[in-house]
C-alpha cells in the first residue's frame, strides 16, 4: 500500500473561511478546524499540514506583496511536500492562479487552488464540494502544473476566469477548457491532462512590487482620448489593451503615436481580445496600424494571464522577443 501523500496546505483568506462579523463577512483563522472532517475524509490518501497567511485577506484586496510573499511561501514548501493546496478567495483566484503557473512553471508538483462562493459554515455551501474536488486531485498520476478546482472541475491555470458571483460554477477557461471533471462516486472523468515535461527547477521568476501594469478597455466613445492623455503624461511600465474582436482599434492619429511613442521606450503593450473566447491576431487591417506601431499580439491571453505576463516581464525586464517566447510556450499564439 502506497504511504499517503504530503501536502502543505496555506490558507491566505477569502470567503471559504469567512465568519459573520458586525460589518460584515471577514475572514477567520479556525477554518482547519472546520474543515477537518472533510480532510479526514482523506487521510489514507493524503497527510496535511496547514500553514495560514498574516494577515488573512478578502482577496480583492490582494496586491504585488502578496504575490512574493505566497512565491516565497511556495518555494520555502515545494521541495518538502507532494503537492501544494491554496485556499483562496474568488475574487482574484484566476490572477493568482496565472501569476503563480507563469512565475513557477515547473516546481514539478501539483498546485491548486480552491476557495468557495459561500462560507464553509453556511447553508448549502459549495465548499464542501470545491474542497473534495481540490483533495482528489493530488491523487491524479503524473499531473504536476498549477490548476483551479471548482465545481467538480479541474481548470488549467493559464487562461482561467472567474464568469460567476450568482453561481457554483463560478469558472472557467474558454480557450484551453477543463482539464478533468470529479463526481465522488465516478472519481475523475473526461480527462485531458498534459504530458509532463523535463524538470527544470531553475525555471523561477521574480515579481517587483513596484511594477506598474495599466489596464485599457477600448469602448466606442471619449475613452479613446482618455487613454491617450493617460500613455502620454503618465507611462505606466507595461500595458495591457483590450481590444475589439481579433484585436482591432481605431486608427486614430495621436492614439498610436502615444502607442509607438511608449514602445520606442521599451515599454511592453500586450494587445489582447476583450472578447471571453476572443485571439488577438492579425486578420484585419483594421489592427494593422496598431501592429505597426509596436504592440505585442497577444493571441489567446485573457486579462488575468495577461496581468501575470505583463507583470514577470517589467519584473525580470524581458524584451518583445522573451515576451513572445512565453506566449508560444504557453500556446497563447
Amino acid at each position: 500500500m502506497n504511504s499517503p501523500k504530503h501536502l502543505a496546505v496555506y490558507y491566505t483568506g477569502g470567503t471559504i473561511g469567512m465568519q459573520q462579523t458586525p460589518a460584515g463577512l471577514a475572514p477567520a483563522a479556525n477554518l482547519a478546524s472546520l474543515a477537518a472532517p472533510i480532510f479526514q475524509e482523506y487521510s489514507h490518501q493524503l497527510k496535511c499540514d496547514w500553514f495560514i497567511c498574516e494577515p488573512l485577506i478578502d482577496s480583492s484586496a490582494i496586491t504585488l506583496s502578496n504575490w512574493e510573499t505566497w512565491l516565497n511561501w511556495i518555494d520555502s514548501k515545494a521541495e518538502n511536500y507532494d503537492g501544494l493546496l491554496i485556499l483562496h478567495g474568488t475574487d482574484t483566484m484566476a490572477y493568482s492562479a496565472n501569476i503563480i503557473a507563469l512565475a513557477r512553471p515547473k516546481l514539478n508538483i501539483p498546485i491548486i487552488l480552491t476557495g468557495a462562493m459561500l462560507p464553509l459554515e453556511a447553508d448549502n455551501s459549495d465548499a464542501p464540494q470545491n474542497l473534495r474536488t481540490a483533495l482528489a486531485a493530488f491523487s491524479l498520476p503524473g499531473f504536476t502544473q498549477t490548476a483551479i478546482a471548482f465545481n467538480r472541475q479541474l481548470w488549467p491555470a493559464v487562461g482561467s476566469s472567474k464568469i460567476s458571483t450568482e453561481q457554483a460554477d463560478a469558472f472557467a477557461n474558454p480557450q484551453f477548457g477543463s482539464l478533468a471533471q470529479w463526481s465522488e462516486s465516478e472519481g475523475w472523468f473526461n480527462t485531458n491532462l498534459p504530458v509532463a515535461g523535463n524538470s527544470d527547477l531553475s525555471a523561477q521568476y521574480d515579481i517587483s512590487t513596484s511594477a506598474r501594469i495599466h489596464c485599457f478597455t477600448l469602448t466606442p466613445g471619449a475613452n479613446l482620448a482618455m487613454i491617450t492623455t493617460s500613455l502620454t503624461h503618465n507611462p505606466p511600465d507595461g500595458v495591457i489593451l483590450q481590444s475589439y474582436g481579433n484585436g482591432n482599434t481605431p486608427n486614430d492619429r495621436n492614439f498610436l503615436a502615444a502607442i509607438r511613442q511608449i514602445s520606442e521606450q521599451s515599454i511592453p503593450v500586450l494587445n489582447i481580445s476583450q472578447v471571453l473566447q476572443g485571439c488577438a491576431s492579425a486578420v484585419y487591417a483594421q489592427g494593422h496600424e496598431l501592429r505597426a506601431a509596436g504592440v505585442i499580439n497577444g493571441g489567446k491571453c485573457n486579462l488575468e494571464t495577461a496581468v501575470a505576463i505583463l507583470t514577470l516581464a517589467v519584473s525580470n525586464n524581458w524584451n518583445k522577443e522573451q515576451i513572445e517566447n512565453l506566449l508560444h510556450t504557453q500556446k497563447l499564439i
